[in-house]
């Protein structure tokens, strides 16, 4: 994509606003699908009305704050999906912005500098920055860069939300996996159907029929011993002793439930 040479010819207190325009009729990025909240934190009054601007216009939602501390606040009372942050801003900067934020929030954070030190970017990837962008920019990589750090952000979170974990026992859904201290344990479908929904129940005890309607999507067998029959499977194939069970317990009269920590076993088989 072509863009004009030169930078924003407004500046605020002598410095450079740091943004490069494209050039009219080019075309943009596509905005994102949903709305993504974005907060900017720096002094640059025209290069936060210009980058805000932009932004907006491709489908972000933008706060702006002048300086470290209020971009603080900004970040612990809205928890925003992104933060821009320049390093040079009054009171502390960006470097020790980056470092507190990083105590509290794991919000993608792209740094900007005037100076282009390469220190600067050593040390504020080394405290948790994501991406780091010298100035002046092009706004579309910034927007480029943005959207990429969003997908490894959001792409963790959803590897993320297919695993399980409860004590020693590990289920990775999307690959319909179960380890056991890391030891990967082989099951059928069935059971790692009725372990998945255990686990997704740990600590509550399931009877029969709860587990039974649960399932009812699969053919299991109108007799509900059924179920435990594959429950003594399962226990085959995760405990260090089956006849002993530590992670999936039987409770009298009740039915079964997955331990949130392992447990003394003791003489609790039906």
């Amino acid at each position: 994509m072509a863009v004009t040479g030169t930078t924003g010819s407004s500046t605020t207190g002598g410095r450079d606003s740091g943004i490069i325009r494209d050039e009219a009729g080019d075309t943009r990025p596509a905005a994102p699908t949903m709305p993504t909240r974005v907060l900017l934190i720096d002094d640059d009054a025209r290069l936060v009305e210009m980058l805000g601007g932009y932004l907006r216009e491709h489908g972000y939602a933008v706060d702006c704050c002048g300086d470290g501390e209020s971009g603080l606040q900004a970040q612990r009372r809205t928890g925003y999906d992104a933060v821009v942050l320049d390093v040079m801003l009054p009171g502390i900067d960006g470097l020790e912005v980056c470092r507190r934020m990083r105590a509290f929030s794991q919000v993608p954070i792209v740094m900007l500098t005037a100076r282009g030190d390469d220190m600067d970017r050593i040390v504020g990837i080394e405290i948790g920055a994501d991406d780091y962008l010298p100035k002046p920019f092009n706004p579309r990589e910034l927007l480029a860069r943005l959207a990429a750090v969003l997908r490894r952000t959001r792409a963790g979170e959803r590897q993320a939300s297919d695993r399980l974990s409860v004590g020693q026992l590990e289920i990775d859904r999307a690959a319909r996996e179960v380890r056991v201290r890391g030891q990967r344990r082989e099951l059928t479908g069935r059971q790692f159907d009725l372990l998945l929904l255990l686990a997704e129940r740990a600590g509550r005890v399931q009877t029969r029929d709860q587990l039974m309607d649960a399932l009812k999507g699969e053919e299991w067998d109108n007799v509900d011993r059924s179920i435990d029959v594959h429950i003594s499977r399962i226990r085959q194939a995760i405990e260090d002793d089956p006849r002993h069970p530590r992670i999936l317990q039987t409770v009298r009269g009740a039915g079964y439930v997955l331990a949130v920590t392992p447990v003394a076993a003791g003489p609790n088989e039906p």
